[in-house]
């Protein structure tokens, strides 16, 4: 008699690891179309980060601060090695390079006044600055990217800070996008671009190949401004301890390292989700490069990418950070992926806009096509009418006064007087990748992987 094959059930529907849903649908849409995807907003992959790390509280072999009677300061200096005016504020969070063209003329208004209120630094982002921009922030970074789209020598004097971007976390290595959606007649104004035409920056800057090409170009920015404005020079996280040292040696005040979680407005995928490393492995390498030159206190270090809770402000200032700059997260606290946006005195449903661009609140990653239902990633003169200076500017201070309640709440906690007393030993690490990564001990244990026993 023959055998019959006997097919089982959870067999017959089970799911190939290498080849799952996601895979089946990246090959056949490649299949279909010969295109690579561009999207917004940063890795969707799981990848090791601050929530592996747990902070040692204070009990009996630490003393506590009272959290109503005991201050605790959370003053930031930043370019204090060259520069004659040092930035000063008020807290060690700061709102991250994001351009006007990739966000709105309204956003970027409400990043300056929530900025303001709360005694921090807003950036302008590729593409130039906007007046808009410079009347609300008390305190503008100005950056100088590859592109050099909208790069004006008067509005570098007008600035605070110049911060030179080498690269972004979630592409380092290649150039910003700006599809034609969104150059609008004003942002082509600006960037003495054609209208409604896509743009890619440059991946690398025309006036230097290397660190001592660099040094003169930093040298130069100090003399068009007196010497008075702090640099800094911003890497993507990838060979982060090199990285650092060059920027070091090439005169930075301040180095700002943005790791693989950290957003854009428009890139390939596979840049976002297999370049780059986590900035949990970004820090230390940042501070053992700082460490190793002996300018740790001399040289600031600023870090980005997936910094979303005062738990992770705190976490990135024990690791040795003196600030963290935050992108994704702002965006969010002005609606973005939002059911709803405020216009109008009222609260309205933006679902039937989310649908009408492929997706829902919760998952859009569509800010590379200028039609954000929430009116923040958009150059629409309707849409962006959805998101006012005035009630952005109030949700984003809520959420920057809330990260630095819980901020100061865990130094308090740990003992601290100050937030940037907070070090390597408050923390434990709760898997073993990221004690290796972030060089704190696995919880329980003296263990840091690769240091021994």
């Amino acid at each position: 008699m023959e055998s019959k094959p006997v097919h089982f059930k959870n067999i017959s529907r089970e799911e190939s690891y290498g080849y799952d849903r996601k895979t089946l649908d990246y090959i056949r849409n490649a299949a279909a179309h010969g295109l690579y995807e561009i999207r917004g907003m940063g890795a969707k992959r799981k990848l090791p980060n601050f929530d592996d790390l747990v902070f040692l509280g204070a009990s009996m072999s630490r003393y506590p601060l009272e959290g109503y009677r005991e201050k605790c300061l959370t003053k930031t200096v930043l370019g204090t090695r060259f520069a004659k005016k040092p930035i000063e504020l008020e807290i060690p969070i700061t709102i991250a390079g994001m351009s006007f063209g990739s966000l709105s003329a309204n956003v970027k208004e409400a990043l300056g006044r929530a900025a303001s209120e709360v005694g921090t630094s807003t950036t302008t982002g590729d593409g130039g600055m906007t007046p808009e921009e410079r009347l609300s922030s008390r305190t503008l970074i100005y950056q100088c990217l590859p592109s050099r789209y909208g790069f004006n020598p008067d509005d570098v004097r007008k600035a605070d800070a110049i911060e030179v971007v080498i690269g972004q976390g979630a592409k380092p290595g290649g150039g910003g996008m700006l599809l034609g959606q969104k150059v609008s007649p004003r942002v082509a104004g600006m960037r003495t671009l054609p209208e409604g035409i896509d743009q890619r920056s440059a991946c690398r800057h025309p006036d230097w190949t290397g660190p001592d090409d660099l040094a003169i170009k930093i040298q130069e920015l100090r003399e068009i401004t007196d010497w008075e404005k702090p640099i800094y020079v911003k890497v993507g996280a990838t060979r982060t301890f090199n990285d650092v040292k060059l920027a070091v040696h090439s005169g930075a005040d301040v180095v700002v390292v943005d790791g693989m979680q950290g957003g854009t407005a428009a890139t390939q995928t596979c840049f976002i989700e297999h370049i780059g490393i986590p900035t949990l492995a970004a820090v230390r390498q940042a501070v053992n490069a700082l460490e190793d030159l002996d300018m740790k206190g001399k040289v600031q270090l600023i870090v980005s990418g997936g910094v979303r809770t005062g738990a992770d402000v705190a976490k990135a200032l024990a690791m040795g950070a003196d600030a963290v700059a935050i992108g994704q997260g702002v965006l969010v606290a002005l609606g973005c992926n939002g059911e709803t946006y405020f216009q109008n005195g009222g609260h309205h449903d933006a679902t039937a806009d989310y649908n009408a661009i492929g997706t829902a609140p919760g998952y859009c990653h569509h800010c590379h096509t200028g039609k954000c239902p929430v009116g923040i990633t958009t150059q629409d003169a309707i849409l962006e009418q959805r998101l006012s200076p005035e009630v952005g500017a109030r949700h984003l201070r809520n959420y920057l006064k809330t990260l630095n309640m819980e901020l100061t709440t865990i130094a308090r906690a740990c003992g601290k007087q100050n937030v940037h007393h907070l070090e390597p030993e408050d923390l434990v690490a709760l898997t073993i990748e990221a004690a290796a990564m972030a060089g704190v001990p696995l919880a329980g244990t003296s263990w840091i992987p690769g240091k021994g026993f």
